[in-house]
């Protein structure tokens, strides 16, 4: 079948929940991917930064099938040889104490907003179903009932409510506006460290130190959601390493299977997930050994293989090329690491046109709130590679 077959059919079977560009791919490796026509592309979103291992990686691919003949799921209602390695090893990468690990990014969201609720009224002491959160305005963490009930996003919200109650909207960058939300019942921040989803908007150099400092003098749980920003992107395992700072949560998911499967946890300081209790919180499949086993070795080739650095040093040269080539039509290029946005101002005529004539010319990358495009390949990706994109958007864009 020809890709307008395989369209037809996806649009005849399948919800129309997605609105994507018009490509049906086949086959990926590294940076590259092919379409079912022969086409090849390079690929410039890394399926929102869960493939930063690059598409097919062999070692997390030969992990996966050496694990699938032994064992894939147990449910927690039984200990796994995986589940303890991938808790050690992820704890000693990451400085944290604890890891619950979930499946989606999502779950990973509302597994934090339960733990920080149930530490609220068992540590903190805040009167039962009277806990807030504050999350910020333009946020992205998911698309459940209650994550899109505390969005700013009205496309997100409209025709979902009721919501869930117990949140509070504030400016994101913004800490003087945290310290005025904050009372008595506070018992989170929910916060991005840079807004992916908002168009890469990355806060004023001291904001996390400042928010940091804020939490912890008023006794509420500082929760990163790192789940686009973390597991090398920035050009940090983290992106809170950027600030110095570490966080009480932190949420992280897509590279940690390097998008062999869903995978997701929550990294947390051991007085926060301690107040947790068997029967209040689960997955059937959080913890599986499969899983397990192919986040060992994303996470591996990740530091083994240099690409934390690649993301850094790849980054600033694509960024600083971006600058370059940007005329009038440019509102802001922003980015950290391989995670860059390109603001279009209002008379261009919206990002998505230059996403279609990109896909012509053999890239691959998503318009998000109309006028931005999110550059983010796989952290793989090499200096001759950027230099093939940075030629075809001068002359698709410029």
């Amino acid at each position: 079948m020809d890709h307008q077959q395989y369209i037809k059919m996806e649009e005849a079977y399948g919800a129309h929940n997605y609105k994507p560009l018009d490509v049906v791919l086949k086959r990926g490796q590294g940076v590259w991917v092919w379409d079912v026509d022969g086409n090849k592309y390079l690929d410039c979103l890394s399926a929102y930064s869960a493939v930063n291992q690059g598409h097919c990686h062999p070692a997390i691919m030969q992990t996966m099938i050496d694990q699938a003949h032994r064992l894939t799921l147990t449910s927690r209602a039984f200990r796994n040889d995986q589940l303890g390695l991938f808790y050690r090893e992820l704890c000693r990468m990451t400085n944290s104490h604890k890891v619950l690990p979930m499946n989606s990014g999502a779950e990973a969201v509302e597994t934090a907003i339960k733990t920080v609720r149930k530490w609220g009224y068992t540590v903190k002491g805040v009167p039962e179903n009277e806990a807030e959160i504050i999350v910020c305005a333009n946020n992205f963490h998911g698309r459940t009932i209650t994550i899109v009930g505390f969005s700013t996003d009205e496309n997100s919200r409209k025709g979902f409510g009721p919501f869930t109650p117990g949140f509070k909207i504030i400016p994101f960058d913004d800490a003087a506006a945290l310290t005025e939300a904050i009372t008595p019942n506070t018992v989170g921040f929910l916060v991005e460290p840079i807004q992916g989803e908002a168009g890469v908007i990355i806060p004023a150099e001291g904001y996390l130190k400042e928010v940091k400092r804020i939490c912890e003098e008023n006794q509420v749980v500082l929760i990163l959601d790192e789940i686009q920003t973390g597991l090398g992107r920035t050009g940090k395992l983290l992106a809170e390493e950027h600030s110095g700072i570490e966080a009480d949560l932190t949420l992280i998911g897509k590279a940690l299977s390097g998008g062999f499967y869903p995978v997701s946890a929550v990294l947390s300081n051991s007085e926060v997930m301690n107040v947790l209790q068997p029967g209040e919180h689960g997955s059937t499949f959080g913890g599986n050994p499969l899983a397990c086993a192919i986040s060992r070795t994303a996470l591996k080739v990740l530091r083994e293989e240099g690409m934390i650095e690649n993301a850094a040093k790849m980054g600033a040269y694509f960024l600083d090329g971006l600058m370059a080539l940007a005329d009038d039509r440019v509102e802001a290029i922003r980015g950290k690491g391989l995670l860059v946005g390109m603001e279009f101002v209002p008379e261009a005529g919206g990002a998505r046109q230059y996403c279609e004539k990109l896909k012509t010319a053999g890239i691959l990358c998503k318009e998000t709130h109309d006028n931005i495009i999110r550059f983010a390949p796989p952290l793989v990706i090499t200096r001759d590679e950027v230099d093939w994109a940075l030629e075809r958007i001068a002359k698709v864009i410029f």
